[in-house]
């Protein structure tokens, strides 16, 4: 019966892998794609929502801890979200409620170091 059932040298079966172990996650993404089912937040979930969704959670989680916090909250979800390429981009028309803005300061509008003196004459025009 060549060409069915096992192969020759197969061995033991192989494992099955969660779908947080495939996208490279912490976050269970199994469990929350029961919670969105369960949550009626939709009549149908996608099988990508659950694992977009763990991947914003888990950077917003990181986020939470930089800041000393333990609980996510909406600023780490911005500061998450907006310091992500990927993420940028698909949620960039998006306002998340009480999520501030990005720290940022224009590099014209910090203070001249007094110690430093330009070596050409040329002066360094970043904007």
């Amino acid at each position: 019966m060549a060409g069915r059932g096992k192969a020759i040298g197969a061995g033991a079966k192989k494992m099955g892998q969660s779908r947080s172990h495939k996208a490279g996650l912490q976050f269970p993404i199994g469990r929350i794609a029961r919670f969105l089912k369960a949550g009626k937040y939709a009549d149908r979930v996608g099988a990508g929502a659950p694992v977009y969704l763990a991947a914003v959670l888990e950077l917003a989680g990181n986020a939470a801890r930089d800041n000393k916090k333990t609980r996510i909250v909406p600023r780490h979800i911005q500061l998450a979200v907006r310091n992500d390429k990927e993420l940028s981009r698909l949620l960039g028309t998006v306002t998340i409620a009480n999520g501030g803005v990005l720290p940022d300061i224009h590099n014209m509008l910090l203070p001249k170091k007094a110690g430093s003196t330009p070596k050409s004459g040329v002066a360094d025009d970043d904007s």
